[in-house]
């Protein structure tokens, strides 16, 4: 994977800071460290004292039970971020079969031209639509068309990474993305059959309105760091996103999440579910589908054990009193 990642025994942005194209994030790298700085600041309340009814990980969504709480985020451009050993749909056959074998989903993602979208398509369609196409804020009709493609497979819902309008490769290859309003969004939604969910949230404000425009779901996500530099974590902002929308809304995080503990944190302080994306580009290198299973299986055995030292059952009982104060 050299040199366009260096595969840190902790990945935490330091060693690829400004590394665009690349892996790192964008301008000092802060977004992306101080993501998992924040994280790791985060500690846990210990409670063995209980009546221990074994643990389990499971995760309900658009009424589908998925083994646990947690999913490869869309990852693009294996040639301009990586070293172009694998292709879009080679790396995307890799995550939808090895989360499917694991009892989750992938999120797929788009790119600059048509083989960054469709290429991923391919290992969906053969799935039976079980996976979730990410589309970029492209003009209208673009998306409308790529909306159409998507659900003609029968995808399971259709994400938006809204945040991606900040992305400088892609514009720099003459496909220019652009900031969506409430109406445009909202005009979107209406031709997705398909649960919506929108990508690249950092604020309440940002959270209500992907809402008002008829958001399925919402993921908490600065890009990675990789489209504003010096933002907050997304760890950070997630406590008053989920004040301000209530209980009954579905919140995902994406952001240095490196652990099940990392994972047990993000639900306690008022996450539904995470996403995690750089990590499994490297299992996908690594060890094609088999390493996505054995990877997302790691995981959800950390965040099984966390659970067990804190007194949980099942992902309801964590909650931030689990977090120490």
């Amino acid at each position: 994977m050299e040199p366009r990642c260096h595969v840190c025994k902790e990945c935490n942005g330091v060693a690829c800071r400004g590394e665009l194209p690349g892996s790192g994030g964008k301008g000092s790298g802060n977004g992306f460290i101080r993501a998992y700085e924040k994280l790791a600041d985060i500690k846990v309340n210990m409670d063995t004292i209980y009546e221990n009814k074994g643990q389990d990980t499971s995760f309900c969504l658009f009424g589908h039970k998925f083994s646990g709480p947690v999913f490869p985020a869309p990852v693009s451009g294996m040639s301009l971020n990586y070293t172009g050993y694998l292709i879009e749909e080679t790396y995307s056959k890799a995550l939808v079969e090895g989360t499917l074998a694991a009892g989750t989903i992938a999120f797929t993602g788009d790119g600059i031209d048509s083989s960054f979208y469709e290429g991923p398509l391919v290992p969906v369609k053969e799935a039976k639509g079980f996976g979730i196409p990410t589309i970029k804020p492209w003009d209208f009709d673009t998306i409308a068309n790529k909306i159409k493609i998507a659900e003609r497979i029968n995808v399971f819902a259709i994400a938006m990474d809204i945040d991606s309008a900040g992305l400088p490769l892609i514009s720099s290859e003459g496909n220019p993305l652009d900031i969506k309003s409430v109406e445009q969004l909202t005009k979107i939604r209406e031709l997705i059959h398909v649960p919506f969910i929108i990508k690249g949230i950092m604020t309440v404000e940002g959270a209500k309105k992907a809402f008002k425009a008829g958001a399925d779901a919402i993921i908490i996500s600065n890009h990675g760091g990789r489209v504003l530099d010096c933002t907050p974590a997304p760890i950070e902002v997630l406590p008053e996103i989920r004040k301000a929308v209530g209980d009954s809304k579905i919140i995902f995080i994406d952001g240095a999440i490196r652990s099940g503990m990392d994972i047990f944190k993000a639900i306690a302080m008022g996450a539904n579910a995470v996403l995690i994306g750089r990590p499994y580009a490297t299992a996908v290198h690594g060890g094609g589908a088999e390493g996505v299973e054995i990877f997302t299986k790691k995981y959800l055995a950390e965040l099984s054990d966390v659970m067990k030292m804190t007194g949980c059952t099942t992902l309801s009982d964590i909650d931030f009193s689990k977090i120490y104060k």
